[in-house]
């Protein structure tokens, strides 16, 4: 299992630990980048988080990650996906109209999101997650966490 998959799949647990922690005001991603070990997600949010919330999710994302649990990926039309899961699938960048088959990212109750890149079975091949800085860009109302992922 590459690096690359790990830190991608990381992504998304970490995702999932943000709207947990923060609610649902943060459910918007505005950019997204894994390489190697290293990570980083951005999001729509509406203010600075707290030294606890950002704890919270760090430890959040590492229970997760403890459980194991299974990563379902489906490929499936983009009516369907939209039938099942609503705009949950999407981010703040849109999905071009012409693309009508999506492949899309489920951790139950933790996590969905439209996404071509490959990912790990089950979360407890990711490893740890270390947040390594958080930036709150009032001026943009987009809070970045930077990650490194950990064996």
């Amino acid at each position: 299992m590459s690096n690359e998959v790990r830190s991608h799949t990381a992504l998304h647990i970490i995702k999932g630990a943000i709207v947990k922690v923060l609610g649902e005001d943060a459910k918007w991603s505005t950019s997204a980048s894994a390489k190697g070990l290293h990570g980083r997600i951005a999001v729509e949010f509406n203010r600075k988080p707290t030294e606890e919330e950002i704890t919270e999710i760090g430890i959040r994302a590492n229970e997760k990650i403890q459980e194991d649990a299974e990563i379902e990926v489906y490929e499936m039309s983009r009516g369907d996906a939209e039938a099942r899961w609503g705009n949950l699938i999407y981010d703040k960048w849109p999905l071009p109209d012409h693309i009508q088959r999506v492949k899309v990212f489920h951790l139950p109750g933790w996590n969905v999101n439209c996404c071509g890149n490959e990912h790990t079975e089950r979360t407890g091949t990711v490893g740890s997650i270390k947040i390594t800085k958080t930036r709150y860009r009032k001026s943009k109302g987009v809070l970045e966490f930077s990650y490194d992922i950990e064996d």
